[in-house]
């Protein structure tokens, strides 16, 4: 019988600083956060590689995390680890959007950090878009937005009602100055990301609200490009019962936000490219 030495580990559990040194770390670190997703999980990983190959002008990094998953979600990202030199597994032991952006983007030393949804409904030109006003310096986060104008694509009806309805009532109640809070295509500085998500608590899908909203109110410039997109009707997202989550999470974050529990006049000072609007 002859024995081989283990192969090591091809994902990791994120603790401590980043495992890259800035020197060695590509300029982008795109997130995809995935739980049991072993029927998507190949062909829109392959795709979006091949896009960030074919066009992307600088060295990028696709980090896989997969969120506790029970199905052969981690098999097929190791499996693909293998091929692609510009692929990275993350294991996480808990599930949720915002638990996976905090942690991964927290121990990356990449200056730009963004996250793609798995199911790639939307145009990936527009990652080109996205990257480049934070690459010029000009803006600070930018954010895809399935509701502007330009945007192009179908929402079933209730979830066209329930998205206008909800980012309306983040207007309202906040006075927010971008127009889609929940599309899942986000991209943000590394320097801003570690400013600003120290204060973020939530894990979940409501971190994107309470991302921007912070980010707003320290008067940090948000650009947004709109996207060409394709509703997803094998999605597993239950949006009533995420909006009413996101709901709670508002009356929270608006909580905290008068009684200056976030310090944004702080994060303004520091961060912000002039007066607060509201």
């Amino acid at each position: 019988m002859t024995l081989t030495a283990p192969r090591p580990a091809l994902h990791r559990t994120v603790q401590g600083p980043p495992a890259s040194t800035p020197a060695l770390a590509p300029v982008l670190d795109i997130a995809i956060p995935v739980f049991n997703q072993e029927v998507r999980l190949e062909e829109d990983v392959r795709r979006l590689h091949g896009h960030l190959a074919d066009t992307l002008p600088h060295t990028f990094r696709i980090t896989v995390v997969d969120n506790a998953s029970t199905d052969g979600t981690l098999r097929i990202a190791e499996r693909l680890a293998r091929e692609f030199p510009e692929l990275m597994v993350v294991r996480l032991d808990r599930r949720g959007r915002g638990n996976s952006l905090r942690k991964i983007w927290l121990s990356s030393a990449s200056p730009l950090l963004a996250y793609i949804d798995l199911d790639l409904s939307f145009d990936l030109s527009a990652v080109a878009p996205l990257l480049a006003p934070l690459m010029s310096g000009h803006s600070d986060l930018a954010v895809g937005t399935r509701l502007a104008k330009a945007s192009h694509g179908t929402f079933s009806h209730h979830r066209d009602v329930i998205a206008r309805a909800y980012n309306f009532l983040l207007r309202v109640l906040t006075g927010a100055r971008f127009s889609d809070a929940e599309c899942g295509f986000k991209a943000i500085r590394a320097d801003v990301a570690r400013q600003l998500l120290p204060y973020t608590r939530d894990e979940a899908w409501f971190f994107d609200t309470e991302l921007l909203i912070i980010a707003d109110r320290s008067a940090l410039r948000i650009h947004e490009v709109p996207v060409d997109w394709s509703d997803n009707p094998d999605s597993s997202v239950d949006v009533v019962r995420t909006l009413l989550t996101d709901l709670k999470g508002l009356a929270g974050l608006t909580r905290k936000l008068r009684r200056g529990t976030i310090p944004v006049a702080g994060l303004r000072a520091e961060l912000g490219r002039g007066p607060h609007r509201h």
